[in-house]
């Protein structure tokens, strides 16, 4: 990244993922230890399981979007249970298209554009992700939108963040980075479709 204020903000953002996956992975374990004493039929406890996947999900997701992207690929099935682990029984439903792994800059750019997608599509809908020859789309689409201009304008126009409220900056954080890339974030939204491609 050619910003040193970005770099630094991702790797805060690597730390807080990484100091925060271990306490929940601890409370998994213990819930392990449970099942086995067969202390785990009431509804408390399937909270409990339902509450500590979640949580580590989307760690597992923010620690990629967020987090410093190294030189390394993510393979298809990583990032595909990372998304449907996520997603499970929310809102909104997600295709990963991509076969082949992919470096993690390019995965993060995706997982920014799909947090985009979230809050132009708050009631729900179908996210798609695609790439070919390097240029990705990532498209929703929903039968209703919410559309802020202020918010989608940082996709395509250099502002400055502190205008970003913190459940936007994946706006500006995309285009930052896609931008550091030499790639240019483009939009396209109509009645029902959010097309974002980079």
């Amino acid at each position: 990244m050619n910003r040193p204020d970005l770099d630094f903000a991702t790797l805060i953002g690597s730390r807080i993922c990484h100091d925060l996956i271990s306490p929940i992975g601890a409370v998994n374990n213990g819930l392990e230890l449970l099942s086995m004493t067969g202390l785990t039929a009431g509804p408390e406890i399937v909270l409990i399981h339902q509450s500590v996947g979640s949580a580590s999900a989307r760690i597992r997701f923010f620690r990629v979007a967020f987090g410093a992207a190294a030189d390394q690929k993510l393979s298809n099935s990583e990032v595909a249970s990372t998304l449907r682990d996520l997603y499970q029984g929310s809102r909104w439903t997600v295709t990963w298209l991509p076969a082949d792994p992919h470096p993690r800059a390019d995965v993060r750019c995706a997982f920014l554009a799909l947090m985009c997608l979230e809050t132009g599509m708050p009631y729900g809908g179908h996210m798609t992700v695609s790439e070919n020859a390097g240029k990705w789309t990532v498209t929703g689409r929903a039968e209703k939108l919410l559309i802020d201009p202020d918010i989608w304008s940082h996709l395509a126009l250099s502002k400055h963040a502190q205008k970003l409220k913190p459940a936007h900056v994946q706006f500006g954080l995309l285009h930052a980075i896609a931008g550091d890339g030499g790639r240019k974030v483009t939009s396209q939204i109509s009645k029902k479709e959010i097309v974002i491609a980079f």
